[in-house]
């Protein structure tokens, strides 16, 4: 895959991190709706040509694969996949250091095409490098894998580590995105870049979604595990500042730095602010992107009927005017395929 003409690293103005990105289904590197989201948002930035560059890691053995044994319990499988198929390795990388070593960090480059021909970049993070220690290297191999340490180590690969790969790309990054609590270290890293009123020109940067409605959802780790591995990371002058009940709490991290902070639906706004009060929680409900959740067949009847559906999805109102018969036959052809495609896949036990 060539670079496509026309991505200039040095022309993209809000970076999203998010934790899990869902783009492809053959590559294994989201688990969830935390992922989808976050494809989706980023193909609607490439529809609209937004200058908008996607930073998460790459999962080489992804989540897991369920398999069904013989007597009917659920098994788990590594992934199997390879990335070249889909990304361009970049020759950029950088060190950053972890539980005092330094550990290298390398990016690899998908393109990201939108419905208007505009390319975006979506950045994958990947420590699986000769120069690493054998368990450095395994960093970014498990989505939401092993134990806190291991999470840690993750997210500060994702959020140290991102924010470095997008300097050393010559990125201009006015907003930073995080799309949940697991990047939330990137805004320690621009705390150390601003020369002045610190803690505000980093909210001046950053905005915050925060997605899960219960306080299991939020990662925290012990002050103990966030100072040995994140070392002089953590700002001296403002240290005890980042620990809440002796925890560094990846969503609080979030809210303190973040100048505009939203949840995902309206009723999410009213959880959220009732869960983290003193914040000013806003909402933006969650969306999908019609044209890649679109059968085939209903994308060929939205092309005769309604114009301009795949640019403006507001156009999809005048499905009214479609007539029924065409519609139901559109859905009858779709759900032929599926059940095709179920039949041909489902594994006998």
């Amino acid at each position: 895959m060539g670079q496509k003409e026309g991505i200039k690293f040095d022309q993209m103005r809000v970076a999203y991190f998010s934790m899990e990105i869902g783009i492809d289904s053959k590559m294994p590197t989201y688990s969830g709706g935390l992922g989808v989201l976050a494809g989706d948002l980023l193909r609607s930035a490439s529809d609209m040509n937004i200058p908008i560059i996607g930073v998460t890691l790459l999962y080489k053995k992804g989540y897991f694969r369920q398999k069904i044994n013989e007597n009917g319990y659920q098994t788990e499988q590594d992934e199997k996949w390879e990335p070249e198929t889909f990304l361009k390795k970049l020759p950029t990388k950088i060190s950053l250091r972890i539980k005092g070593k330094e550990v290298f960090v390398s990016a690899w480059l998908y393109e990201l095409e939108g419905v208007t021909g505009n390319f975006n970049p979506i950045i994958f993070l990947d420590t699986d490098l000769p120069e690493n220690s054998e368990y450095d290297r395994t960093i970014t191999h498990h989505l939401y894998g092993k134990d806190d340490e291991y999470r840690l180590s993750q997210e500060i690969v994702l959020g140290i580590g991102g924010l470095k790969i997008l300097d050393s790309l010559g990125c201009s990054i006015e907003k930073y995105h995080m799309n949940e609590g697991h990047s939330s270290l990137l805004s320690l890293e621009l705390y150390k870049k601003v020369p002045e009123n610190k803690t505000e020109n980093v909210r001046k940067k950053c905005v915050f979604t925060t997605h899960t409605p219960v306080p299991a959802g939020h990662d925290q780790f012990s002050r103990e595990m966030a100072e040995t591995l994140l070392g002089d990371y953590l700002p001296e002058e403002i240290k005890k500042d980042l620990f809440f009940n002796d925890k560094l709490n990846m969503t609080y991290l979030g809210l303190r730095f973040s100048g505009h902070i939203n949840g995902v639906a309206k009723k999410h706004k009213d959880v959220s602010r009732a869960m983290f009060p003193g914040y000013n929680i806003e909402s933006v409900t969650n969306g999908v992107h019609s044209v890649f959740w679109t059968s085939q067949f209903f994308k060929k009847l939205y092309d005769k009927y309604i114009p301009n559906w795949r640019e403006d999805p507001f156009n999809l109102r005048y499905i009214m005017g479609v007539p029924k018969e065409k519609i139901w036959n559109a859905h009858l052809l779709a759900k032929e395929k599926l059940v095709s495609f179920v039949n041909k896949n489902i594994i006998s036990i």
